[in-house]
C-alpha cells in the first residue's frame, strides 16, 4: 500500500482543523491533510454555534412582537410560529458539504474522508490510504454527552443537533443541562410555545458564571415561565405512550421531549489513542500550554482536547499548537482574560474573574454594581432583570472581572478584553466617556459606584 506523505495531518474538518491548516499552510508553506469522517466544516457552522443564533433571533423576534410591539403602538396579530419554515431559513444561511469539500480542495489541502485510525504516532490509516506526517493535529471535536439517568436508554432524546431538525414546536421539553446550550435551547423553544422545564445537577445556573450574575438570569427567565430544578433533581426517566414520564425531586413531570445538554465527549474512540500512548482524561485528550500531547509530534486543539470549549478558544488553540510545530514555539495558552457569553435575553456576558474566583485566588475583593432597570437603553425594553457587575482588587484598584446581564451583553465583554488584558483599574472605567443611551452606560455607573 503506497504512503501519501504531508508535512501535517489535521483529524477534523471543524474551527480548530481548518484554522490550524490555514495557518500551517498559509505562513510555513506546509502541505496539510485534512480527513473527516462526518461533518465538513465542524460543529460550529453545521449544527451547534451558527444555527442556534439563528433560532434565537427568531425566538428574540417573536418575543418582541408578542409582548412589547401593542405597547409600542404598533398593531400586530398574535405571532405565530411555522418551525418548518424557520429550520428551512435556518438551513439557508449555511454551507452544504459538498461546498465545504470544494473550499478545501480549492485551498489546497489533500482531503480526506473517512474514519481515521493511528497506525503509529507518525502514521494515520483512512480508508484503505496511509498518511505520514512528522506532525499530527487531532482536532475531531466532541459530541453530547449521554448522563447516566436511570432509564435514558429506554426513551428517545433529543441534543442540540435534533432540535435544530425539528419541523413542530414540541408541547413540553425536559431540558437536562443549564449551561450555555440549555439554557439557549430552554428559551428558544419557551418562546416558541413549548412548556419548558430545566433540570441541572449543580446549585446554580450556568456553573461558571459568577453566583450574582447567574442568579438574575435565573430571575429574568423565570419570569418568562421557564421552570427551573437544581441540585439533580432528575431522578429517571421512562416512556409513557408517545410521552416521557421524568421523575423530579419527588414529582413526575410528563413531557413530549427530552433534550439532554448536560456536557460533551470528545471524539476519540476510533483513534487508537491508547495504543500509541496519547492520554485521554473526562476532559479530553491531555494537553499542555503548546498543545502537546503525551506523544512527540501529536498535538490537539478544540473540543477533543482538554481547556474551554468555545469556537474562538478551538482556533486559538489550533494557531498556539502551529506555532509550536513550525514556528519558535514562543506562544503557549492564556485564558486569563477570556470573553464568554450565554446568548439568552437578557445575554450573560463574563470576562475575567468571577467574585469567587477573585476571593479563592487570595485577592483582596472590591465589588461595584449597577441595576440594568438603571440603564435608560432598557427602559425601552420593560427590563426587570438583569445588572453589571465589576470584581477589581482594592489594593491597586485593577479590574480582575466584568460580569453582564444584559442584551448586548457579549458585545459589551468583548470589547473589555483588552483593557483588563492591559491593567485596566475600576478608576479608568469609571473616568471612560460613554454613548447615550446604550446598554454600555451601564458598565460606566457600576465603576462609579467603586469611586
Amino acid at each position: 500500500m503506497a504512503t501519501e506523505t504531508y508535512d501535517l495531518i489535521v483529524l477534523g474538518a471543524g474551527s480548530a482543523a481548518r484554522d490550524g491548516a490555514g495557518k500551517a499552510a498559509r505562513e510555513h508553506g506546509a502541505r496539510v491533510a485534512i480527513v473527516e469522517r462526518t461533518r465538513w466544516g465542524g460543529s460550529c457552522p453545521n449544527v451547534a454555534c451558527r444555527p442556534t443564533k439563528a433560532y434565537l433571533v427568531a425566538a428574540e423576534l417573536m418575543h418582541d412582537v408578542r409582548d412589547h410591539a401593542a405597547e409600542r403602538g404598533v398593531d400586530l396579530p398574535a405571532p405565530t410560529l411555522d418551525l418548518a419554515r424557520t429550520r428551512a431559513w435556518k438551513n439557508s444561511l449555511r454551507r452544504d458539504q459538498d461546498s465545504w469539500v470544494e473550499v478545501l480542495r480549492e485551498a489546497g489541502y489533500g482531503v480526506y474522508p473517512g474514519e481515521a485510525s493511528f497506525a503509529d504516532a507518525n502514521t494515520v490509516r483512512v480508508n484503505g490510504t496511509t498518511l505520514a506526517a512528522e506532525r499530527v493535529l487531532i482536532a475531531t471535536g466532541g459530541r453530547t454527552a449521554v448522563p447516566p439517568i436511570p432509564g435514558i436508554e429506554d426513551v428517545e432524546w433529543i441534543d442540540h443537533i435534533g432540535a435544530l431538525e425539528l419541523t413542530e414546536v414540541p408541547e413540553s421539553l425536559l431540558v437536562v443541562g443549564a449551561g450555555p446550550v440549555g439554557l439557549e435551547f430552554a428559551q428558544i423553544f419557551a418562546r416558541f410555545g413549548s412548556r419548558v422545564t430545566v433540570v441541572n445537577h449543580g446549585p446554580q445556573i450556568a456553573a461558571r458564571a459568577d453566583a450574582e450574575a447567574a442568579q438574575e438570569l435565573q430571575a429574568a427567565l423565570e419570569e418568562e415561565g421557564l421552570e427551573i430544578v437544581l441540585n439533580g433533581g432528575l431522578e429517571s426517566v421512562s416512556r409513557n405512550a408517545e410521552m416521557i414520564d421524568a421523575v423530579v425531586q419527588g414529582r413526575t413531570v410528563t413531557v413530549s421531549h427530552l433534550l439532554l445538554a448536560a456536557g460533551r465527549s470528545p471524539n476519540v474512540e476510533e483513534l487508537g489513542l491508547e495504543a500509541i500512548g496519547v492520554d485521554v482524561g473526562r476532559g479530553g485528550i491531555a494537553v499542555d500550554g503548546h498543545q502537546r500531547t503525551t506523544v512527540a509530534g501529536i498535538w490537539a486543539a478544540g473540543d477533543v482536547a482538554e481547556g474551554p470549549w468555545l469556537t474562538p478558544t478551538a482556533q486559538y488553540q489550533a494557531r498556539v499548537a502551529v506555532n509550536d510545530m513550525f514556528g519558535d514555539g514562543s506562544r503557549s495558552t492564556d485564558y486569563s482574560v477570556l470573553p464568554t457569553a450565554i446568548f439568552t435575553d437578557p445575554e450573560l456576558g463574563s470576562v475575567g474573574l468571577s467574585e469567587a474566583e477573585a476571593r479563592a485566588a487570595g485577592h483582596d475583593v472590591g465589588i461595584a454594581t449597577h441595576p440594568l432597570r438603571a440603564v435608560t437603553r432598557a427602559q425601552y425594553y420593560g427590563t426587570t432583570h438583569g445588572l453589571y457587575k465589576i470584581v477589581y482588587d482594592r489594593a491597586d484598584r485593577r479590574v480582575l472581572g466584568v460580569h453582564v446581564v444584559s442584551r448586548g451583553a457579549s458585545d459589551i465583554v468583548g470589547g473589555l478584553a483588552v483593557a483588563l488584558g492591559l491593567g485596566a483599574t475600576v478608576d479608568d472605567l469609571a473616568r471612560v466617556h460613554h454613548v447615550y443611551p446604550s446598554f454600555s452606560e451601564g458598565l460606566k455607573a457600576a465603576a462609579e459606584q467603586a469611586t
